[in-house]
């Protein structure tokens, strides 16, 4: 069973730089893919960026293209969201997704088959 961690949320100021970690542990031959999802208040989850562990492509929103970032640490099995210039419209929680190899459309949630428990990111003007 995959269990996923995330860690590093909390509050800053717009223009400030946070960054999200998700550790993955178990079940590693049945995901490559990781990624972040984000659910604000009253809004429907969407995908803010994925990598894929086997060729390590990256992929992102447009809205967040150019402010974050996502890499990994290969010895821990974890999977980093670097957030820069944040905007109060990046408040949101955000959750650690892990998908199956064949997974092509990174931005549609229930292609994931496992997720973490969330982490609160809010941002003030």
């Amino acid at each position: 069973q995959v269990q996923l961690v995330e860690s590093g949320g909390g509050s800053v100021q717009a223009g400030g730089s946070l960054r999200l970690s998700c550790s993955a542990s178990g079940g590693t031959f049945s995901w490559n893919v990781l990624a972040w999802f984000r659910q604000a208040p009253g809004k429907a989850r969407e995908f803010v960026a994925a990598h894929r562990w086997s060729g390590g492509s990256s992929h992102y929103a447009d809205s967040v293209k150019g402010r974050f970032f996502i890499f990994r640490d290969n010895a821990k099995n974890t999977v980093y969201l670097q957030m820069n210039s944040l905007k109060p419209e990046d408040t949101a929680v955000y959750y650690c997704a892990a998908g199956p190899n064949y997974l092509s459309d990174y931005a549609r949630a229930p292609r994931y088959d496992h997720w973490g428990q969330g982490t609160q990111v809010t941002v003030s003007s």
